[in-house]
């Protein structure tokens, strides 16, 4: 059974999990990379925007302030 070899998820070269301190990536550079992209917003996850989600914490915090 041969086993799949994982792809970094950068720039999809094939990477080495042994002695990889950046796996899942291939090296620090697309580690870097991909940092960036989530830093900058260029990652979305679906899903309400946090501040039209109810909780139940802002009613309680506005009837602190009352």
């Amino acid at each position: 059974m041969s086993t799949k070899q994982p792809r970094c998820p950068t720039c999809k070269k094939t990477v080495d999990k042994e002695g990889n301190d950046s796996f899942p990536f291939c090296s620090e550079r697309c580690r870097l990379q991909d940092l960036g992209k989530w830093l900058n917003n260029a990652y979305t996850i679906p899903g309400s925007s946090p501040d039209r989600q109810h909780d139940g914490l802002s009613d309680f915090a506005e009837e602190l302030i009352e």
